[in-house]
């Protein structure tokens, strides 16, 4: 049982974190990072922000995620999932990923959001971040799951300072009661920019960037993890890790983000 003192200093440290919380929302009253409106908390949004946001709900295909546009049973999956043998840019394998969600789409409106968090510091909206990513992702955590963020190679987290996937990772973990495994994965191997890269030439980009950190290497077979990243384009990096992981021996291996590009020719089957 932990003593008074403890119990005391608990409550006056919680006292000094709402009283600088209190005088941080006097001299910057916590506005809509999308709207610049005025809202209760730094990093809610505004009624309009959430009007503009087009999160991802059912009906939605069983495996990949990728939403329908139109009533489906919860059993359908899309029509790439059910050729996984003839389809080579499908996020689904048995020696990759399981299964993926998403908390929205990425259009103009969530970029705004998470180019924010990237590259403009506000961490005050991993907490609302990690919200939606526990209603996303509710399904994959019935059972028990090692949460882990992509890596960023090192010298990028040198001049960014901090990983975007692994804030959002831990605020994951922290509201879902989950283990938590920051380092599972290194990216030991610099990568150019994806962005404006082919689907195959992202594929190629990533091929055996990421490893395993050796103390880690005798404890992934048969394990359950969940990958944690922010956008998902071709699904390239995700694909990639899941593959090393199930190298390894992982039993399964699925992900959540907070964003994918969503494409319009979806067929169900």
């Amino acid at each position: 049982m932990r003593s008074r003192l403890a119990k005391m200093g608990e409550i006056a440290g919680k006292g000094m974190v709402d009283l600088f919380a209190g005088a941080r929302d006097i001299l910057l009253p916590p506005q809509c990072p999308v709207t610049g409106e005025h809202v209760i908390r730094h990093g809610e949004l505004s009624p309009g922000a959430w009007q503009d946001i087009s999160f991802i709900s059912a009906p939605y295909c069983k495996t990949c995620g990728l939403p329908f546009e139109f009533a489906a049973s919860p059993e359908l999956i899309c029509g790439a999932c059910a050729t996984l043998e003839s389809y080579a840019n499908s996020l689904i394998s048995g020696k990759g990923l399981d299964k993926v969600r998403a908390s929205m789409r990425y259009d103009d409106a969530s970029a705004d959001l998470i180019l924010s968090l990237k590259y403009a510091d506000r961490h005050d909206l991993v907490d609302g971040f990690g919200t939606l990513l526990v209603a996303a992702s509710r399904d994959l955590l019935l059972d028990k799951v090692d949460i882990t963020p992509v890596p960023l190679h090192s010298g990028r987290l040198r001049q960014r300072k901090f990983n975007q996937a692994a804030l959002l990772a831990r605020s994951l973990a922290d509201k879902t009661g989950s283990d938590l495994i920051l380092d599972l994965l290194e990216r030991h191997r610099a990568t150019p920019q994806q962005q404006g890269l082919s689907a195959k030439a992202r594929q190629r980009n990533v091929r055996s960037a990421f490893r395993i950190r050796e103390k880690y290497r005798t404890s992934i077979d048969g394990g359950n993890f969940l990958l944690v990243d922010d956008v998902l384009t071709t699904g390239a990096t995700l694909k990639e890790c899941a593959r090393v992981l199930k190298k390894a021996g992982a039993s399964q291996v699925c992900a959540v983000v907070l964003a994918r590009v969503v494409k319009d020719d979806v067929i169900a089957i």
